[in-house]
């Protein structure tokens, strides 16, 4: 099945990370981190099939050498908080050969990120499954946030835009120092261009697809943009997919198989109850014509004797007594869901039809009212987490001298994690302006219950999913009965009528 997969994350020294540690886990090599003075050994890791250094035409050759490379983007940053690259997660495809899949990674990281000026690190992995799941092809690319200059030497993150009066001169603070806002130097970082990546990549799996005349797509927009009845998964991350791999199971990953069993029933069933609804419509206006003549009323069977007459046939022709005996027990099976319902003529199918997607809207009105706010939710915690772990970094500047020099080089140095702070703190503030804001443990005990509302609505979806096979299995069995009777009283009538056109095209 197809899959979309386009993740991007800083690897931060101030979260703990190292850069040389990264790309030593994504490449399965013994690299030694000169910043730390430690071997990072990850050549036991399985599941890597590929890895490639990629560098624009003004990289120096050095840096194709991956310890030198990493080693220097530590070198580099001074700071002890310092951010040192982006790492995208990338998901392949399954419908595609590994040369396919290799190729599409190697051209799109050479016209989106090479092709700007970045430096990228390429691994493409493909996990053993040793429980025999679902293959999870993927790529890794690590890319420093620092630019290179054109003459190969590392240049800054950021430069200074000062802040200017009405004259064009620059203002100074109570301190007299000038002010300023500190501007990055590259777009890498930006929402806009994340989003041209996101789409960019879509477009050049679907390419392929269609080249092979695959007719899956994959969509880089959110479910809720594609205004599709499918929920969405959450993000699992690596620690909670390795314990899963090892048959542990962990609350997301329970969350997601729960999420997956109802978005197969809900594809499924949507598609069985429209087609059902078209069929039975049509069906019934073309023997509506033939009832409104007497003569010829007469002639359209009853439903009953349709299905008894199909399941004769049926058994005249068996192969052998096990095929005549699953043929009475499908019979017995569709007469008890007719009894059970009352069903005895088509009206009556037709409103059991209807009745069917009723209940299918209402369980999509209200898993889509948990979804959208269990994502409420989740997007209120990444903000209190995006708060809390970036307000350390904000009571620090509080300490120091505002307008001095070592300030502003602070705030130079911190940019990302105050502009989270701030547009954490923002957000909330103006989500909650009139009151508390919940405390996560309140918000978490809140999402439990919202997922536990999703069982009932599982058990609408698997029972409705057992009606609509039942109606399906009807339809296959009437609807040549229906056509034939209709096209025999149109041959007896000597002209084609509009229901007789109706049921051909539809039937």
């Amino acid at each position: 099945m197809s899959l979309y997969h386009f993740h991007v994350d800083q690897i931060s020294r101030g979260a703990g990370q190292s850069a040389v540690a990264s790309a030593s886990y994504r490449a399965g090599e013994k690299l030694h981190d000169s910043y730390y003075g430690e071997e990072q050994d990850y050549t036991k890791k399985g599941g890597v099939l590929y890895t490639e250094i990629l560098l624009p035409e003004h990289a120096p050759d050095r840096f194709l050498d991956r310890e030198t490379l990493w080693n220097e983007v530590e070198s580099i940053e001074k700071h002890p908080s310092a951010q040192l690259a982006y790492s995208f997660n990338i998901a392949l495809q399954n419908e595609l050969t590994y040369e396919e899949n290799l190729e599409l990674a190697r051209r799109f990281v050479q016209e989106n990120f090479v092709a700007k000026g970045m430096i990228v690190d390429l691994a493409l992995h493909d996990p053993d499954k040793k429980d025999g799941g679902i293959s999870n092809p993927h790529f890794h690319v690590l890319s420093p946030i620092r630019p290179l200059d054109p003459d190969g030497t590392w240049g800054a993150k950021q430069h200074r835009e000062y802040i200017l009066d009405e004259n064009g001169e620059r203002i100074r603070d109570e301190k007299g120092k000038f002010k300023f806002n500190a501007i990055p130097t590259t777009d890498w970082g930006k929402p806009e261009t994340l989003l041209q990546w996101r789409k960019n990549w879509a477009d050049l799996v679907n390419k392929k697809f269609e080249e092979k005349g695959i007719p899956d797509r994959i969509d880089h927009r959110s479910y809720m943009d594609q205004d599709l009845d499918q929920i969405a998964t959450i993000h699992e991350g690596p620690v909670v997919r390795a314990m899963e791999a090892k048959g542990i199971h962990t609350d997301k990953g329970d969350w997601n198989r729960l999420i997956r069993s109802t978005n197969s029933l809900i594809c499924g069933l949507k598609k069985y109850l429209k087609e059902l609804t078209s069929w039975i419509s049509f069906l019934k206006k073309a023997i509506q014509e033939y009832k409104e003549d007497k003569e010829q009323s007469s002639k359209i069977p009853s439903l009953y004797s349709v299905l008894n007459d199909y399941y004769d046939r049926r058994n005249a022709g068996a192969y052998s007594n096990q095929a005549k005996v699953n043929n009475l027990k499908q019979q017995a099976k569709i007469f008890q869901f007719l009894q059970e319902n009352k069903i005895d003529t088509l009206d009556k199918l037709s409103d059991k039809i209807n009745s069917m997607y009723s209940d299918f809207s209402k369980a999509q009105a209200k898993v889509k009212k948990i979804d959208t706010e269990i994502a409420d939710i989740n997007k209120t915690l990444d903000l209190l987490n995006k708060y809390k772990s970036n307000k350390p970094v904000f009571d620090k500047l509080c300490t120091l001298k505002k307008g001095s020099t070592a300030s502003n080089k602070f705030k130079a140095e911190h940019r990302t994690e105050l502009d989270l702070f701030h547009m954490a703190r923002r957000e909330l503030l103006n989500k909650y302006q009139n009151t508390p804001v919940p405390k996560p443990n309140v918000l978490k005990a809140r999402r439990d219950e919202l997922k536990e509302q999703h069982m009932p609505l599982l058990t609408t979806y698997k029972k409705l999913k057992e009606e609509a096979n039942m109606a399906y299995s009807i339809k296959k069995a009437i609807e040549a009965d229906y056509k034939k009777a209709i096209e025999d009283i149109t041959l007896t009538k000597k002209y084609k009528t509009k229901g007789s056109t109706i049921v051909n095209e539809y039937i």
